[in-house]
């Protein structure tokens, strides 16, 4: 198939999303909405919170305003700093943002698993950075065969070890372009994946050199693993990574290529990444700096907020969390307590408790005070009611959420609402 045919398959592949039947799959919808489009829901623009569009608890929505928001910030803040961005499309998993980010200037996007790069690459994603190693034959030969039937398409995945190059290299004997890899480096001891030290480092890249199958391009890493994390040893840990970069340079390992990828960069440490690799130096070929941060797509209310460079940057601006779900106030036991009708099912709860954030009733919106998360069950949100809380049965209960990664997985179609509630778009998720 042409590059334009490709390219045109992709172009249709999303515009299809918009032609999906709403349906009982898709939590929190109107249920008079089956069997319209998500083209013509959208064009009603229906309000999550008037009782008549039929919008059900609990439902979560993104803010249109924060989204745009979010997107423009990074958009700003990778070129100011002269990076190259592949935010980690693991966050969201929604081919519609993958674009809206690569519209924001994007390089590209990141992934983990072969099957997150057939989404990509089935909705036209043209740059996808895997961050993790990839040894899976199957997945290794459909790779293969995605990079022979597009001559723009470019994929960079990581390895860590002699073994796992020996075993890219048996399962793409025969492939008609080699697969770009870069050689991870383990941010410590105690950290994820990745060569310990710089000496194995050596013995990978001399692997992948005399794999005809393999092309090395460059180093990568993950400072969000640096153990008992702090700015000086983010730093120090990035300063090996940029080391490493130049040591294989000087050895010929990245002869021929292009461009040498330095990348790095989760939510949390981006600051300490432009720092450093602002002073990467002069190599034998121009330098990548591609960054990966996911998060920041619709940031969060907990970890992240907490965790952000923006916070100990404050000039550079400010992300703002664009998740809020909708759960209402089912039961009322006793004065201390009340329950609301999401859990588990509806938010992420691996790093933080949801946030009770608003109340709203009868159209009126007021500060959630006095009220406080203490657990989830299954489909209930266990709430804590001081004495100043004002909280009834039959009340809406706006819920702020902490971990983007592990909120949107819980939902297949997720509304897009400005901000007096009017839905003006829905962002489909694949995982």
């Amino acid at each position: 198939m042409s590059n334009e045919a490709l390219a045109r398959q992709a172009t249709e592949r999303l515009a299809r999303l918009a032609e999906e039947r709403v349906d009982h799959r898709f939590k929190g919808l109107p249920a008079d909405a089956d069997g319209l489009t998500v083209a013509e829901l959208a064009a009603q623009r229906r309000n999550l919170f008037r009782d008549g569009d039929g919008f059900t608890s609990p439902v979560l929505a993104l803010s249109a305003e924060r989204l745009e928001h979010n997107l423009a910030l990074m958009e700003t803040y990778t070129s100011r700093h002269g990076l190259a961005f592949a935010p980690h499309g693991k966050t969201s998993m929604a081919p519609q943002l993958f674009h809206r980010q690569i519209e924001h200037g994007a390089w590209g996007v990141t992934l983990a698993v072969p099957h997150q790069v057939r989404v990509a690459r089935a909705f036209g994603v043209q740059r996808v950075f895997l961050a993790n190693e990839l040894v899976d034959a199957p997945a290794l030969r459909w790779i293969a065969g995605e990079l022979a039937a597009d001559p723009e398409f470019r994929f960079v995945c990581y390895v860590d070890s002699v073994r796992g190059v020996e075993l890219m290299d048996a399962a793409l004997r025969g492939a008609a372009r080699p697969v770009d890899v870069v050689v991870e480096l383990g941010a410590g001891e105690a950290a994820r994946t990745g060569v310990r030290t710089e000496a194995e480092c050596a013995a990978v890249a001399e692997a992948v050199t005399a794999a005809t199958t393999l092309r090395l391009v460059g180093v990568a890493g993950y400072e969000g693993e640096v153990p008992k994390a702090d700015p000086e040893r983010v730093r120090s840990y990035l300063r090996r990574l940029v080391a490493l970069a130049a040591e294989l340079d000087k050895g010929g390992r990245f002869e021929g290529v292009e461009e040498i990828v330095v990348s790095a960069g989760g939510s949390a440490w981006f600051d300490a990444v432009a720092d450093v690799f602002a002073g990467i130096p002069e190599l034998s070929a121009p330098v990548l700096k591609l960054l990966r941060s996911g998060a920041y797509v619709s940031h969060d209310d907990g970890h992240y907020r907490r965790l952000t460079p923006f916070a100990r940057v404050p000039e550079e601006g400010a992300l703002e969390p664009a998740f809020r779900l909708w759960a209402q106030v089912v039961s009322r036991p006793a004065s201390g307590q009340a329950f609301a009708n999401a859990g588990k099912r509806d938010a992420a709860y691996d790093l933080d408790l949801p946030a009770a954030q608003v109340v709203r009733r009868d159209g009126v919106e007021r500060p959630a005070t006095g009220v406080t998360v203490t657990g989830l069950s299954d489909q209930h949100t266990w709430l804590r009611t001081d004495p100043e809380a004002d909280v009834e049965v039959g009340d809406w209960i706006g819920l702020g959420l902490s971990h983007p990664c592990t909120s949107f997985d819980k939902w297949q179609l997720i509304p897009v609402a400005e901000a007096d509630g009017t839905v003006v778009d829905y962002i489909r998720t694949f995982f």
